[in-house]
């Protein structure tokens, strides 16, 4: 069977496709993406082709906020525009002449990819819409479907009830962090979420070995932008008794920031699965992809996010008991290091998040839905 896989042009949106992707292939399936050209690098590094659809993330956003002036980014009008308004505009024809071109059988979109749910209805292709997120507000889900609904009208296709639209939702939440409600209209199947791992065959980096402290990661991005904030953001965790592991741009150094090499280690960009290993908090934005690779791996966090839908993902996981979540945007060096000590000294997130891992443990793996998919489908 041949399976096409449409992501939007966002790294941490096409990641969690991949345990899903790599079982169908194991299983003998042919499995393509679709997605921007930015995007080659991570899928084609994982052996699968990669159809070019539509222009990359820069470019959407700057179109997306165009077309919203007024309207902040993130709020549900930008949302409805950037994913199921302006991409669709930009993407769709490139999207149809590539699925025609590649002829799946099957198309799996992840929930904000609004393209491959287009072509999948407009060639009647049986489709699945991975859930990597927990369910989106209704405000946000309205303002998508409107979005979507107008695309569809114009090019004389009959608009699905509901959006995102499928056969079949594979959803990666744990129900424990799942907002109450689902996305309507599919058939339901949980799918394990899985820390991102490289290539089988891909040597593992050379990491500091572990000192009997406890290590803290700290995972918000290898952007090169504000350095000096996550610099104060070390330097205020340094005043406890823990080692400490930080995603950083190429430039980064230990020394630039003052810290000490022997309890500072600063990455580039690494698999979360290794990220993870021998962790016992993570700082992170909250992401649905590390906020579900650490709860995998059973490792509590502190949350500072940076969007409403971090926030909201937050307070779920907060609400869980395996992590704090900070206020957005007034997460000071000073209130992080709290948090983290307070996680630290209290066995009870640990425990909540060794439970939390259970139950992800218990959810269907990747090979698990992969056949059940193919035989739904066939």
């Amino acid at each position: 069977m041949r399976i096409l896989m449409f992501s939007t042009p966002m790294l941490g949106h096409v990641l969690p496709m991949l345990p899903l992707a790599r079982a169908l292939r194991k299983q003998g399936h042919t499995v393509a993406f679709a997605a921007a050209a930015q995007l080659a690098r991570p899928v084609e590094s994982e052996g699968f082709a990669l159809i070019p659809v539509g222009p990359s993330q820069e470019v959407m956003v700057a179109e997306a906020v165009r077309r919203t002036r007024g309207a902040g980014v993130g709020s549900p009008a930008f949302v409805g525009e950037y994913f199921a308004g302006a991409r669709l505009d930009l993407s769709v024809d490139e999207a149809l002449v590539g699925t025609r071109q590649w002829a799946p059988h099957v198309i799996v979109s992840e929930h904000c990819d609004y393209v491959g749910q287009f072509v999948a209805t407009a060639l009647d292709l049986p489709s699945a819409v991975m859930a990597i997120d927990p369910a989106l507000e209704p405000d946000v889900l309205d303002a998508l479907a409107a979005s979507a609904r107008s695309r569809y009208l114009e090019r004389g296709i009959e608009p699905p009830a509901h959006a995102p639209s499928g056969r079949w939702l594979l959803d990666l939440c744990p129900p424990s962090l799942r907002r109450d409600g689902t996305l309507p209209g599919m058939e339901h199947r949980a799918l394990r979420p899985e820390p991102h791992q490289a290539p089988e065959g891909t040597p593992r980096a050379r990491r500091a070995a572990l000192t009997g402290r406890p290590r803290v990661l700290v995972s918000f991005s290898t952007s090169k932008r504000e350095p000096e904030k996550l610099g104060s953001l070390l330097r205020s965790l340094s005043t406890l008794d823990v080692d400490l592991v930080a995603t950083a741009s190429g430039d980064a150094s230990v020394d630039g920031f003052g810290l000490d090499p022997d309890r500072v280690e600063l990455v580039g960009f690494l698999p979360a699965a290794e990220l993870l290993d021998g962790v016992s908090v993570v700082v992170h934005h909250g992401g649905s992809g590390t906020t579900f690779g650490a709860a995998a791996r059973g490792v509590p966090a502190v949350v500072a996010p940076s969007t409403p839908g971090q926030l909201r993902q937050a307070h779920r996981l907060e609400a869980s008991g395996a992590g704090r979540a900070l206020p957005m945007d007034e997460a000071s060096p000073e209130a992080v290091t709290a948090a983290v000590g307070l996680v630290l000294s209290d066995p009870v997130y640990a425990k909540e998040a060794h439970r939390l891992r259970e139950e992800i443990a218990a959810m269907p793996s990747a090979s698990q839905v992969a056949e059940e998919l193919v035989a739904a489908a066939g």
